[in-house]
């Protein structure tokens, strides 16, 4: 099984807490451990409040999140003017602001930004997923793994990742 949660939403702070709830509702009720969960629910409300603050001209963002096997890939992908991730700088230590991308690579187990100047940027966050004892995620998401053995990577390709899946528009390849 492979579940996908996919939705446009306005640029605005009430949109972080729908998203969030959205997902932590799935996670929960797959029986993913309330760390992950946390976690996610952390890494996920960094990258969109990034795009809330900074993603101007852009008057929306997509989010998907992807489950798979033991993995959940998060994309928040906007259409601002984009942003160079190559040259954030590190905040200050007394400084209110400005640590949303150091809590995203601490919580991730891997992290990718494609900034696509004048057309917006995309923060792809990964994380394993583990369940709890006797959670439907253990057999819903695992099931063709456990089934299929190694066919499955056959079907879906060689690499480990969650494809190329947005959910509409024209967004660019993130790997």
């Amino acid at each position: 099984m492979e579940a996908t949660i996919a939705l446009r939403l306005p640029r605005d702070a009430a949109s972080v807490p729908v998203i969030r709830q959205l997902l932590d509702s799935s996670l929960c009720t797959l029986g993913v451990e309330p760390q992950i969960r946390d976690d996610i629910q952390l890494m996920l409300s960094e990258a969109c409040s990034n795009v809330i603050q900074h993603a101007t001209p852009s008057d929306d963002y997509m989010v998907s999140a992807e489950l798979f096997r033991d993995r959940c890939v998060i994309k928040v992908v906007d259409a601002g003017d984009g942003f160079d991730f190559s040259v954030a700088r590190a905040p200050s230590p007394t400084s209110e602001h400005g640590r949303g991308l150091l809590i995203m690579k601490a919580l991730a187990d891997d992290i990718r930004f494609v900034n696509r100047p004048e057309q917006g940027s995309i923060v792809c966050l990964e994380k394993a997923l583990r369940f709890v004892e006797d959670a439907p995620g253990r057999s819903l998401l695992l099931s063709e793994e456990l089934e299929f053995g190694q066919g499955v990577a056959e079907m879906i390709g060689d690499d480990p990742h969650i494809g190329n899946h947005f959910p509409a528009g024209d967004h660019a390849n993130v790997k």
